[in-house]
């Protein structure tokens, strides 16, 4: 039991370092402005689709109840199709240090939705590392350079996407768990991704065929390669694999890794300075992360 909970834990941090390196490369391509949102999360469905459906065949069959498909398409519209669009509007109209702030809320969420839906107790441990680690993620983005100013300014409907964003996830880690461990991580993604190809065909089929995608420069092609195959089909494969195998919120919480990696990144580049901030709110993050898994309610 304690190898498969540390495997799902090296599989979610795995996938939300994924995350933290999306956010820059999908800021990158919302500035280029060479593809709109929901053409680029169709090129996400439609990859990750055609990845999980290849995949499939060289694995043993597997069937789908057929009263759990309409619960697949709830959790593909829930926890695909509005989180990655909302995403992926934000940051046309987002700030990045409001983005990262509002993404910080997801775990507070999640632990409700989780209490709700599965009755996952929320115990002090469990409350008392959430806040902590909230409250060094805070720390550590109000003193990163980036945040120090610029021309970025978030419209209402950015913090509106933003929202929607945390809320969606949030609801899809802590009410389909239960039906995200009745099958194989393909067999669910496979079809997951399918409808979520599904709805978004009909807002995206005309910019599908009338883009000059010669026109697209090379970096942001490289940039929507990235997203599709790593921040789609790898870490949609490895967040179900974590689901399986540790509680809802201590999920969430790995949405925290996120801002240490931009952070990091923006050090190695030279952007930004390592300061003993930055240090204390690391280990405020990974304090808090610590306490969650140290509570009963959070082992699977």
């Amino acid at each position: 039991m304690k190898h498969e909970q540390l495997a799902g834990h090296l599989a979610v941090a795995g996938a939300y370092t994924i995350f933290g390196l999306n956010i820059v490369f999908t800021k990158d391509i919302a500035n280029a402005d060479a593809v709109s949102p929901m053409l680029l999360f169709t090129f996400r469905a439609i990859g990750a689709c055609a990845l999980f459906w290849l995949i499939s065949l060289f694995l043993p069959k597997e069937a789908v109840a057929r009263k759990d498909i309409g619960l697949i398409a709830l959790a593909s519209f829930v926890g695909l199709f509005v989180p990655q669009l909302t995403f992926l509007k934000a940051m046309t109209l987002s700030a990045t240090i409001d983005a990262s702030v509002m993404h910080t809320l997801s775990p507070i969420f999640t632990m409700f939705f989780a209490f709700f839906f599965v009755k996952e107790p929320i115990t002090w441990k469990k409350a008392l590392g959430v806040a902590v680690s909230f409250f060094g993620v805070l720390l550590l983005i109000f003193n990163s350079t980036h945040a120090a100013g610029g021309v970025e300014k978030t419209a209402p409907m950015g913090f509106v996407c933003l929202v929607l964003n945390s809320l969606s996830f949030a609801l899809y880690l802590g009410a389909f768990r239960k039906l995200i461990s009745r099958y194989s991580v393909v067999t669910f993604m496979k079809w997951a991704f399918l409808f979520a190809l599904i709805l978004s065909l009909p807002f995206s089929a005309r910019e599908l065929v009338s883009t000059d995608y010669a026109a697209i420069p090379a970096n942001v092609f490289w940039e929507i390669g990235f997203l599709v195959f790593f921040a789609t089909f790898v870490a949609y494969f490895l967040i179900p694999y974590g689901q399986q195998r540790i509680r809802p919120t201590l999920v969430s919480m790995y949405t925290y890794l996120q801002p240490i990696i931009a952070a990091v990144i923006s050090i190695i580049t030279g952007l930004d300075v390592l300061t003993w901030q930055k240090l204390l709110a690391t280990l405020l993050v990974f304090a808090g992360v610590f306490l969650v898994i140290r509570s009963r309610a959070a082992k699977a």
